[in-house]
């Protein structure tokens, strides 16, 4: 290996394909067990590479130099081989500027809350001195080590201004966790997460419906990346690299999401922006049927809609957590918030707005058999459809220029 990435467990790791976006070169990603560490670093048979979970602070031990910022954090995220000299950086650093640079925060006074002790914490906290907050508190679970407990952390600090999550507290697999309860923080200005799979955390969810700027990790994934690029080549990159590769890396993982009424087109044009844009194509209610072996009409007849609603639920939740994808969700899937938060995680949502008045009423859809029933579902559903989509898409052209309008809005 000549670049590459170590760290325990790394297969859903987005490094190789920002790398080799920002790099001529091929970009590894090497899994170690704790017990091959020593015999890796020893024989020093890279280039360059970078660090991560949970080998930062451990690789410091086998360096030659590490550079001042990074001995003040405590952890190495880059390292170098120059003729048998190892020299270790910290460009995690400079992802998290970035990043709170990006989302438009101003630290300079404030309480900065920052969730987590780990390595990224030392980082988060080394930032927000750097960048002049009044007071960086931690916060754990244990609030031991001189940090508040969760618990505690509202009735200490209620004038916290920023929350900096560090934890690995919403990330896949687990994505419905959530370190902290961001309501419970009346003067808090604005969010970030360094945790970019998925793409939107609760946290951050939370902090959009609340009317705060947030963001999860990719930007700083991406921008430690470039920092590491430049000290591993030893050359500056363009000063827009960050930007274009963020984007298309956010662009290539963000799923496309349809919501509409039974009848509306989502899965013919669903199947159509899947084979036009090279994506995976889902079908909430296909997918029901595989996993149960029955349709949503016969779920619904058999055990009413609640039940059949539990089963969309799940796998909905499971459909979500595919990065890239394209999904044609069930005419009801808007109805449980669950729902929503699970796709906007890494989706973007277009509701497909075709008027029921060109609907077609059949009898496979019982909770729309006839056009009485389809007009009273449209109106009860309309406000949840427009409330829970990124984009309304008129639906009144054939499915190419419904797939066109879409794409139109994407490249926005």
């Amino acid at each position: 290996m000549e670049y590459g990435l170590i760290g325990e467990h790394l297969p859903h790791s987005f490094s190789k394909e920002i790398h080799e976006q920002l790099a001529d070169y091929t970009y590894d990603l090497h899994e170690l067990t704790p017990d091959a560490l020593d015999g890796f670093m020893r024989e020093k048979a890279f280039k360059a590479i970078n660090v991560t979970i949970p080998y930062k602070r451990d690789v410091m031990a086998y360096l030659d130099e590490i550079s001042p910022s990074a001995k003040e954090i405590g952890a190495v995220n880059t390292i170098v081989n120059r003729g048998g000299r190892l020299s270790g950086y910290n460009t995690d650093m400079l992802g998290m500027q970035a990043l709170i640079s990006r989302i438009g925060l101003d630290l300079t006074g404030k309480t900065v809350l920052i969730l987590g002790t780990g390595g990224t914490s030392h980082t988060a906290q080394y930032v927000a001195k750097h960048l002049g907050a009044g007071k960086v508190v931690t916060v754990s679970r244990s609030g031991r080590g001189g940090s508040v407990t969760y618990e505690d952390a509202p009735r200490l600090y209620p004038d916290a201004a920023v929350i900096l999550n560090t934890t690995p507290a919403g990330m896949y697999p687990n994505v419905d966790a959530q370190a902290i309860d961001l309501s419970l923080f009346p003067a808090l200005e604005g969010v970030a997460d360094v945790v970019y799979n998925p793409l939107r955390t609760q946290l951050v969810q939370q902090a959009h419906a609340l009317g705060l700027p947030a963001e999860g990790g990719l930007y700083m994934l991406v921008g430690q990346a470039v920092a590491a690029v430049e000290i591993f080549l030893d050359r500056k990159l363009d000063p827009d690299a960050l930007d274009k590769v963020f984007q298309a890396v956010f662009a290539d993982k963000e799923s496309i999401v349809l919501t509409g009424m039974p009848g509306s087109g989502k899965t013919t044009v669903g199947k159509l922006l899947a084979e036009q844009l090279g994506r995976r194509f889902y079908d909430s209610d296909d997918e029901i049927t595989s996993r149960t072996g029955r349709t949503p009409n016969e779920i619904i007849r058999a055990d009413g809609e609640a039940a059949f609603r539990d089963v969309e639920r799940d796998v909905i939740a499971a459909l979500s957590l595919e990065p890239g994808c394209v999904i044609a969700t069930g005419g009801g899937a808007i109805l449980r918030e669950e729902n929503i938060r699970h796709l906007r995680a890494n989706g973007r949502i277009f509701f497909l707005d075709r008027k029921p008045e060109d609907i077609l009423p059949t009898d496979d859809r019982p909770l729309s058999s006839d056009r009485a029933a389809l007009k009273k579902r449209y109106d009860e559903r309309y406000p949840i459809y427009t409330a829970t989509a990124d984009s309304v898409i008129p639906v009144t052209g054939s499915p190419e220029d419904v797939a066109a309008a879409i794409r139109k809005e994407l490249a926005r």
